[in-house]
């Protein structure tokens, strides 16, 4: 039976998924200084940073239309949907609106939307284990059952270069921030039921990196069965740090590597780092 994956712009993708005719990406639309950016593969990421350096509003993201999310479910007997986490965009909802309207004309076909609670390199590997689940047979039902499972256990964390965003959307104070930048204090993040939470920090960006694999090494396990995803913003090297210094510590099955698209490029800023595991 035929399936297709479909992805919201916040789930970056691999090189091999890229090229993949069952895998389909949805776009959110970016604003930012009053120019609106589509996230597509017309999306530049050095433009759209600098416009985040220079606007003094934070930016902000629109979901992808149901209109858009039907029109991708066109073309393959089951389609499986992998949104942002629902606590921090309205697309889970919108593709869950969108199944609704589609059903109703088409009660035969088989769509399921997971709200992977959890961005960029989480969202990268529910994709791939959809993909794994059904190019080892499994049917539609044993797919979205395991691949729930999967979601439920799946950990994010990341690394901030900058917390500017954050004090441009209030979360944090302009004397916090400031602060912070004075200090060189980078916080280390973690995703919690599908929302951010604050993990610890450090002084410096290399001892926040090395604070959170040491995090990595605490709470994983079946390392070996598992796959490690890095989402980069404009900074492949660090990626390469943090995969060489994580294979040091466990022995993960494999390792990912992602450039961020146009969403994750404005979550994690300039040189954020997200892992997903």
């Amino acid at each position: 039976m035929s399936y297709k994956i479909i992805g919201d712009s916040c789930t970056d993708l691999t090189q091999s998924m890229k090229r993949d005719k069952r895998v389909c990406i949805v776009p959110l639309t970016l604003s930012v200084g009053g120019d609106t950016v589509v996230d597509d593969e017309s999306f530049d990421q050095a433009a759209f940073l600098k416009k985040m350096r220079e606007c003094s509003e934070c930016p902000k993201s629109a979901c992808p239309s149901p209109e858009a999310y039907m029109e991708a479910f066109e073309g393959a007997e089951e389609v499986y949907v992998v949104t942002l986490s629902s606590h921090l965009s309205g697309s889970y909802n919108s593709a869950e609106l969108a199944k609704m309207l589609y059903l109703e004309k088409h009660p035969n076909k088989k769509i399921e939307v997971i709200d992977s609670r959890s961005a960029a390199a989480g969202q990268t590997l529910i994709a791939m284990k959809l993909m794994e689940e059904k190019e080892a047979g499994a049917s539609f039902e044993e797919t979205a059952e395991r691949v729930r499972r999967f979601r439920d256990r799946l950990k994010t964390k990341f690394v901030l270069e900058t917390l500017d965003n954050l004090r441009k959307n209030g979360r944090l104070s302009n004397i916090t921030a400031a602060l912070c930048s004075v200090l060189n204090i980078k916080p280390v993040m973690c995703g919690v039921e599908g929302q951010i939470e604050k993990l610890d920090q450090a002084r410096g960006m290399t001892k926040a990196l090395l604070k959170m694999i040491r995090y990595i090494e605490e709470d994983i396990t079946d390392a070996k069965n598992r796959i490690f995803a890095i989402t980069h913003c404009n900074c492949r090297e660090r990626a390469e740090f943090v995969r060489d210094e994580v294979l040091k510590r466990v022995p993960f099955r494999d390792v990912v590597i992602m450039d961020a698209a146009g969403v994750s490029s404005m979550y994690a800023n300039d040189g954020g780092i997200v892992v997903a595991y």
